[in-house]
């Protein structure tokens, strides 16, 4: 009994590192994306916060990014809060695409226009990450 007990427990605890990705799961290191847009929602949510900017494509048509950053505790670390970015805020992304989704990525810095650069926790690793 005993032993069931502790085996449903350990299931219960290995289950949610089983269900995190690896960053080159999704995204592709060999794809690095630069883009200048507006913030439309900053999202901080576990396991990864999440920043939406309005991109104009090639073409003159707005498109929406949708960028994974570390989770929150990460990014407090970094020197970010809640109120780092706003809706209508301008910001240059530089991530990683994704491998099979248009307009997502993975960020690893975002630049303000006031020129303030914040590291954002890519699972990429690197320098600032």
């Amino acid at each position: 009994m005993k032993l069931g007990i502790a085996s449903a427990l350990a299931a219960l605890l290995v289950a949610p590192a089983i269900a995190h990705h690896s960053f080159d799961a999704e995204f592709d290191r060999n794809k690095p994306v630069t883009v200048t847009g507006t913030v439309t929602m900053l999202e901080w949510t576990n396991p990864h916060a999440r920043v939406y900017v309005e991109v104009k494509d090639a073409s003159g048509k707005a498109v929406t990014w949708d960028f994974e950053l570390a989770g929150p505790n990460g990014l407090m670390r970094r020197g970010w809060t809640r109120s780092s970015l706003k809706p209508g805020d301008t910001v240059t992304v530089t991530a990683y695409a994704a491998k099979n989704v248009e307009h997502v990525g993975n960020a690893s810095s975002i630049t303000t226009a006031d020129g303030r650069k914040m590291f954002a926790g890519s699972s990429a690793g690197g320098p600032g990450n």
